[in-house]
């Protein structure tokens, strides 16, 4: 089965998915996820979704999901990079991803992560 690497940057992890996302890529990806935010005691979790164009229900629930463990393990979740139609396709399946952070690239959320560090 394929991974998605995780790369950390100082007391971040950075997460690109640049593949389809399937269902148990998604799963794999959410426990490869928390078993490194405890290994290396991450403060912030950053996933880029760029490279994603369509996103559906599981896809949208397993982004919430996993910044909600990533909270519970004092890590922040800031979402980077999503596409209109992902966002507008979200909306439409009336998933909010709350307590997930978002922003428009991966500087921006970056500063997201060291802001809530200070």
């Amino acid at each position: 089965m394929d991974r998605i690497p995780i790369l950390r940057m100082g007391d971040y992890l950075i997460v690109a998915i640049q593949v389809d996302m399937h269902d148990r890529l998604a799963l794999a990806l959410q426990d490869d996820l928390t078993a490194r935010i405890v290994k290396d005691s991450a403060k912030g979790v950053l996933i880029d979704i760029s490279a994603l164009d369509i996103v559906d229900s599981f896809i949208g629930r397993m982004i919430s999901n996993t910044a909600a463990m990533s909270a519970v393990l004092d890590a922040q979740t800031v979402v980077v990079g999503m596409q209109p139609s992902v966002a507008i396709t979200l909306v439409e399946l009336g998933l909010t991803l709350s307590g997930v952070r978002t922003a428009l690239n991966v500087e921006r959320g970056m500063a997201l992560l060291q802001q809530r560090r200070r």
